[in-house]
């Protein structure tokens, strides 16, 4: 068999010797896109497989390393977590045939196997929605989703925010480009409101940026944000931080709770206490952030009906403000993970309707609310994440007989 993969990545190098893009059309460009990704999701699934194989069989101990993955790690040329989590997925996959036939056959990356795989272990019925979500979710939905499967099938929340309670460290290392790190643990509560802080300052900064027409990453607004709200200065300076700057208010926070889970203190099966964004949580830590003011709380039962909800002004309510967050964690497009800077979308004019409804609401990120707003791309028809197309799309809500999107 190692004789067949070696003729196989012979053919594979004389092909890529030989490979010259500038002959491709755009269509077939993007195909061979696509090709390569699936021979590329191939090629990981064996390397894994073929690595626990080896550890099994114990060839790691004549290498001269202390571990399999540290083995693994020096002969692919990546990290020993990437080696370890790839031969640990590799192991959870003889137990799940569904998502190791996907990976075989290319359907999933790496990355998304193991995300996958990790849930499923948790929870096996959950494995088909996750295989189907694949293909439409950006890979960090795809984790949160998988996150949020396994906080789920852990069923003592409490006990699980004890624990991670006890465990939570910040860290700190200078890495081999010379850059500084932060490294923070800690429950999703706690990393949510710090979050919000940080994103309603990075938000400013954002504006402040963009009037003076400079562009930089998302990223790179919350690390400056970060360093405005602990007080210091950027670029290492030791002057104090200018008088005019302000300390951001509390926090915004958007939980989904039942009532009866609220009132009562536990969770039971079938209700639900979640820190959008961010997965399952206690609800001990949905009562301190109450009693800490730094939480919006949107109640699963017995609350008000926000689907019917009509307002006269372009602006939404506040109640349909926070439902819309609690809907849109991440941009509406089908695929688009970004998070911060979601910008409000009316689907039928404002100035025409003159009136807002909570159902006629979506959020999309700069990017796409600027191509629905310049060349007519629409998300399809329904609600949640779903796919943004063209006009001459036959789903393009234009189309009097356009269907609904199939999630």
């Amino acid at each position: 068999m190692s004789e067949r993969l070696g003729e196989i990545a012979a053919a594979i190098r004389a092909f890529a010797d030989s490979f010259d893009p500038a002959l491709l059309l755009g269509s077939e460009a993007s195909r061979a896109v696509m090709l390569a990704s699936t021979i590329e999701n191939i090629a990981s699934s064996i390397k894994a497989r073929a690595a626990a194989r080896a550890e099994d069989c114990g060839a790691w101990t004549r290498e001269g390393d202390r571990s399999p993955a540290h083995t693994f790690a020096r002969k692919t040329g990546t990290t020993v977590g990437q080696a370890a989590a790839a031969m640990d997925t590799a192991r959870k996959l003889e137990e799940l045939p569904d998502t190791k036939r996907a990976a075989t056959e290319g359907k999933l990356s790496a990355q998304q196997t193991e995300a996958i795989a990790s849930a499923a272990t948790a929870d096996p019925a959950s494995e088909q929605k996750l295989l189907e979500a694949a293909p439409k979710l950006s890979l960090k939905e795809l984790r949160d989703e998988a996150d949020r499967v396994k906080a789920a099938a852990d069923r003592d929340a409490e006990a699980r925010r004890k624990r991670i309670h006890r465990e939570r460290s910040l860290r700190s290392w200078i890495d081999a480009q010379g850059a500084g790190n932060l490294l923070w643990r800690d429950n999703p509560e706690r990393v949510a409101q710090v979050m919000a802080v940080l994103q309603g300052v990075a938000d400013k900064k954002f504006e402040e940026a963009r009037k003076e027409e400079r562009h930089e990453s998302p990223g790179a607004y919350l690390a400056d944000a970060l360093v405005d709200v602990v007080g210091g200065t950027a670029e290492g300076e030791s002057a104090p931080r200018s008088t005019g700057t302000r300390r951001p208010g509390p926090p915004k926070v958007i939980v989904r709770v039942d009532l009866d889970a609220l009132l009562r203190g536990v969770v039971e099966e079938g209700e639900t206490c979640e820190l959008v964004g961010y997965g399952p949580i206690a609800v001990s830590a949905v009562e301190e952030m109450i009693g800490s003011g730094a939480i919006v709380c949107a109640v699963g039962t017995k609350a008000c009906d926000l689907v019917s909800v009509v307002h006269l002004k372009r602006r939404p309510t506040a109640v349909m403000e926070t439902a819309l967050q609690w809907l849109y964690p991440t941009c509406a497009v089908e695929g688009c993970g970004q998070v911060g800077r979601l910008e409000r979308d009316h689907r039928d004019d404002w100035s025409k309707t003159k009136q807002t409804f909570f159902l006629g609401l979506d959020l999309l990120c700069p990017f796409h609310h600027g191509l629905k707003t310049t060349k007519n791309w629409q998300l399809v028809r329904g609600k949640g994440k779903r796919a943004f197309v063209a006009p001459d799309d036959p789903r393009h809500p234009k189309h009097a007989h356009a269907p609904p999107d199939a999630a």
